[in-house]
């Protein structure tokens, strides 16, 4: 499944964020926006760059040409990345170099730079210490707004790494079953994210009975009961740096009836916000639906985290669903739907789809049924 899946976007695909990157720095008055390893450097440039103590780092001038910035010992690898492909510019530094003093040099000595919103603190304070007359604030300013907006082909990465998920979650009931622990299940699911065509596990969540009460849960030694429900949660990372994200929840052989009941009720939850997605509706009111329905039923006070959360190159980010935001969704917009209820020390339910704004409506990159499955 893997060889089908590119590793990086289009090098004219690339070109183009990085003017329009380059454009949205204008537009906010910065000098720049200074890029490490990590997400919005993959973005950007389809460099996946491995996170050193050493700096690596995109210099995108307001004007002028990009600059790469690497260790001399990261230069062979920093050029067959796409890097190579793009023509940017790559500089070095040697290990007896100042390279924060270096990126300092390339840019004004006044104004304002934005910086990676998940650089390294380390990193942050050199920098502060080599531009000390310099504004610096969080590059997300500009790269946030650009990488909501998923291209027709980021679509398309999502819809394989639901797709891979998908098929995951299809084989769940062969290894959910009584008698087996939440770990042993979580070991299956794992490999079988790998086998599927993911290039990393993200996570598992396998929370059984009253573990299903706690929505990160994740794994432990309990042993898997007759009647428990379970909730799975599961997600990775594609070759191609889009991230997968998925949640059903099943119960092993029979689920008790008060659970059955407020299972319905979150099934309803669920389809109704998603049918409310199209352009120009709020993320806030997206919540809005899911929340006023099991509120309605009397769960409000057991849905306690927001309904989504954005997903692309990174599992959870911009647009958030939840009250408050009130950012107008766009077609090109890709977040999870994803509402739950928890009993405390008796179980819990969540059912969760990746689902992507579309012209006219929505579009759910996850198939699989959303009914209660019983193992």
């Amino acid at each position: 499944m893997t060889a089908n899946i590119p590793t990086h976007p289009p090098i004219a695909d690339l070109a183009d964020r990085i003017a329009r990157a380059q454009a949205a720095t204008q537009e906010v008055g910065a000098n720049a926006l200074l890029i490490t390893p990590g997400p919005d450097l993959r973005y950007l440039t389809g460099y996946d760059a491995v996170p050193l103590e050493r700096l690596t780092c995109l210099i995108l001038r307001a004007e002028g040409d990009p600059v790469m910035m690497v260790p001399r010992l990261e230069l062979e690898a920093a050029k067959a990345s796409p890097l190579g492909e793009l023509g940017m510019i790559i500089a070095f530094w040697d290990e007896v170099d100042d390279p924060y003093r270096r990126v300092a040099r390339m840019l004004p000595d006044r104004g304002w730079v934005g910086l990676d919103n998940h650089m390294w603190a380390q990193k942050v304070l050199h920098f502060r210490d080599a531009m000390p007359e310099v504004t610096q604030g969080l590059a997300g300013v500009v790269l946030e707004g650009l990488r909501m907006r998923k291209s027709a082909d980021e679509v398309a990465a999502l819809r394989r790494a639901g797709s891979a998920i998908d098929s995951v979650h299809e084989r769940v009931p062969q290894w959910l079953r009584a008698g087996r622990t939440e770990r042993e299940v979580a070991r299956d699911i794992a490999e079988a994210i790998l086998e599927v065509g993911h290039a990393r596990v993200d996570f598992v969540i396998v929370a059984s009975g009253p573990n299903g009460a706690s929505p990160h849960h994740e794994v432990s030694e309990r042993v898997i009961e007759a009647g428990d429900p379970v909730v799975v949660d599961i997600g990775g990372t594609m070759p191609d740096g889009y991230c997968s994200d998925e949640t059903r929840t099943y119960a092993v052989g029979s689920a008790p009836a008060e659970f059955v009941e407020y299972y319905a009720v979150l099934q309803a939850a669920q389809e109704a916000a998603c049918q409310h997605v199209k352009p120009g509706v709020t993320a806030e009111s997206i919540d809005a639906v899911a929340r006023s329905i099991i509120s309605d039923a009397g769960y409000g006070d057991l849905f306690i985290h927001r309904t989504g959360h954005g997903i692309g190159l990174e599992t959870h980010e911009e647009p958030y669903i939840v009250a408050g935001n009130d950012e107008p969704i766009e077609a090109g917009f890709a977040f999870s739907v994803e509402p739950g209820i928890y009993q405390s020390g008796l179980h819990g339910a969540r059912i969760e789809d990746i689902v992507v704004c579309t012209d006219d409506g929505y579009e759910r990159v996850n198939h699989r049924p959303r009914d209660l499955i019983i193992t």
